[in-house]
């Protein structure tokens, strides 16, 4: 398998060295693996941190920035960072009014988060947490105890990061946060595996002619595998999945996400689809967005997530943002 890196131990801070060269506006500690908005901390804000396995990006540094998250903590290819990360970047960004960490329901990340929690509050940092777990495909996984966080993350760390940037105290912060989640459902395929720069070859066998309905963000497995189908054959049974489990009374928030290899081309056809199916069902769209945003490194495929959004939601995802990777408003 080619792949465009150096050697894999030092795929991580390669990718941090490159960051820091392209986006001034952050400052890198490619030593402590920490991405931080240069200038916080933001005097009466309160601050964002998440983090997470490399592999996913441009989450999560690629979300650092005005309107969204204040530091990103990026632990080795599908691996979580550790306490040490998170404690030293809730310190870095924490304004005296508290910090929120935003975890994806990953075993590995959500007990990191919880001692980095206890570690920070013993230092005077007020610590709040959410946790992302909303891809319907299944309750339990290889990583994970319940649903897994993917798309989601998005949606959260964006409207949190904007009820933070209006100066929203650490309480209605969280529950904003807590409530997009409630709110959102995604589920994933995967028509090809990805491959780790570790091992070199890919994760799980997909058989050619095969799709993987359900899977996770490190390839774990989904539902069911199934010869493979159109795209507007997909988009029925991902959409049909979410709504099962989500059924909106109001109009949704739509993110279509390439799993990293899947042309934007087929994404944005995949997109119609979707929109067909949520037209089908009655369900309005109140706002779109196509791209590779929650990754699994190479791996072929796309998720869905719909997060039901009132007028409060619908504001502050609009709300104006600056991240290398989502930036509108400014």
């Amino acid at each position: 398998m080619r792949m465009l890196i150096n050697v894999p131990e030092t795929v991580v801070a390669d990718a941090l060295r490159g960051i820091a060269a392209a986006h001034p506006e952050l400052t890198v500690d490619v030593e402590h693996r920490i991405v931080v908005r240069r200038d916080a901390p933001v005097a009466g804000k309160v601050a964002l941190v998440s983090g997470g396995g490399s592999g996913h990006e441009p989450l999560h540094a690629g979300f650092v920035g005005p309107g969204m998250l204040s530091a990103a903590c990026p632990g080795e290819v599908f691996t979580s960072p550790v306490p040490d990360q998170m404690v030293r970047a809730a310190a870095a960004v924490d304004s005296g009014e508290g910090v929120l960490f935003v975890v994806k329901n990953y075993t590995g990340d959500v007990l990191n988060f919880e001692m980095a929690a206890e570690l920070a509050e013993d230092e005077g940092v007020r610590i709040a947490k959410v946790l992302v777990d909303d891809d319907v495909a299944v309750s339990d996984s290889l990583y994970t105890a319940g649903r897994r966080g993917t798309g989601a993350t998005l949606f959260v760390e964006k409207i949190a990061g904007a009820a933070a940037e209006e100066g929203a105290p650490l309480e209605r912060v969280e529950a904003i946060a807590r409530r997009v989640n409630a709110s959102s459902r995604s589920f994933g395929v995967a028509l090809g595996a990805c491959t780790t720069p570790a091992k070199g070859s890919p994760t799980f066998d997909l058989p050619a002619g095969e799709l993987e309905l359900g899977i996770g963000i490190h390839g774990e497995p989904g539902r069911e595998r199934r010869p493979m189908m159109t795209s507007g054959e997909i988009a029925d049974v991902a959409v049909d999945a979410v709504l099962a489990d989500l059924d909106p009374r109001g109009p949704v928030l739509v993110l279509v996400n390439g799993m990293g290899a899947t042309p934007l081309l087929e994404l944005y056809g995949f997109n119609a689809e979707v929109q067909r199916v949520l037209g089908e069902r009655g369900v309005p769209v109140a706002r779109t967005l196509v791209g590779n945003y929650v990754t699994s490194l190479d791996m072929a495929g796309a998720s869905v997530t719909l997060c039901e959004a009132d007028e409060e939601l619908l504001r502050l995802w609009d709300a104006p943002v600056a991240t290398p990777a989502l930036r509108w408003g400014r």
